[in-house]
């Protein structure tokens, strides 16, 4: 027993034990916000509701249904769909500029752009969701703006109230949070090996393609999986901007909640989605390894 309480007392004055008590509370926090939620929505997806009734027996009916209903089935897809093209039309655009700040704007003046960019995070998501329904909508600034130059005769209907507002305003809204992962990769890259590239031959194009962008390439996966997580459990955009068409698995998993009351099937939904993104993730990710590794 002496032993057994020597051998404590020295394991608490040791780092390990100095680091464990550093990440108790975050580990805890976390736990108790993150894991214990999380946990009681896959208890609630084995679970069957009726109206104010939970019924704890365990039941495989929610999943069932949610992968045999269509209207499901459609939601996901359509989910995976337009978070995907979300992330690609972000990501195509977020490279170019932050290559141009990391690349062309002088040491002295990148934390301005850096500044630049971080500015719509000053105004409410919502208030930015509601700008792109006024400048997209039938009467809106881009449609009247068209007739006024004479480019259009009429107002367009394909911009709003479909998935193709919901990805422009997805992706307006989360540009920086893939800026910002790229142009730190782009950061550490060392500027001797382009040299060294262009010294052995190679020409603009080919220094960027087999130097530049496989260094770069963690700070766009990155970023893609910002994007491409948090799009697909949307639910404010494709209710504003969405119209029926656009509506996505997020917006169902509301309906569940709140208004159908069967939090049950809510969760089983929300669980689907989780295993979905996270499957996807991880296929990205593996591609992304492959791809990126000795060729």
């Amino acid at each position: 027993m002496a032993t057994t309480w020597t051998r404590f007392r020295r394991w608490t004055r040791s780092d390990s034990a100095s680091g464990l008590l550093l990440v108790s509370p975050a580990a805890l926090f976390a736990l108790a916000l993150l894991a214990v939620p999380l946990a009681a929505v896959v208890a609630f997806s084995f679970w069957s509701q009726d109206y104010l009734e939970i019924d704890r027996t365990f039941t495989w009916a929610n999943y069932r249904a949610a992968v045999t209903e269509p209207i499901y089935r459609e939601l996901m897809l359509r989910s995976v769909l337009i978070s995907g093209a979300v992330t690609i039309a972000t990501v195509v655009l977020a490279f170019p500029l932050a290559y141009f700040i990391s690349f062309k704007v002088a040491d002295r003046h990148k934390a301005l752009w850096i500044f630049l960019v971080t500015i719509p995070f000053w105004t409410s998501y919502l208030i930015r969701a509601f700008l792109w329904k006024v400048i997209l909508g039938f009467n809106g600034v881009l449609n009247t703006s068209l007739q006024t130059l004479g480019l259009i005769d009429e107002p367009l209907s394909f911009i709003l109230y479909n998935p193709n507002a919901v990805v422009i305003t997805l992706a307006h809204a989360f540009a920086p949070f893939a800026i910002l992962p790229i142009f730190v990769s782009l950061e550490r890259i060392d500027r001797s090996l382009l040299e060294a590239a262009r010294d052995l031959g190679e020409s603009r194009f080919g220094a960027f393609w087999r130097v530049t962008f496989p260094l770069a390439l963690p700070g766009v996966v990155a970023a893609a999986l910002i994007v491409f997580i948090p799009t697909i459990g949307d639910y404010v955009t494709p209710r504003l901007v969405g119209g029926p068409d656009g509506l996505m698995i997020a917006n169902m998993i509301q309906t569940q909640f709140l208004r159908l009351n069967n939090a049950p099937m809510g969760a089983t939904l929300a669980v689907i989605a989780m295993l979905v993104v996270s499957a996807i993730s991880l296929v990205f990710v593996a591609l992304s390894r492959q791809w990126s590794g000795p060729r």
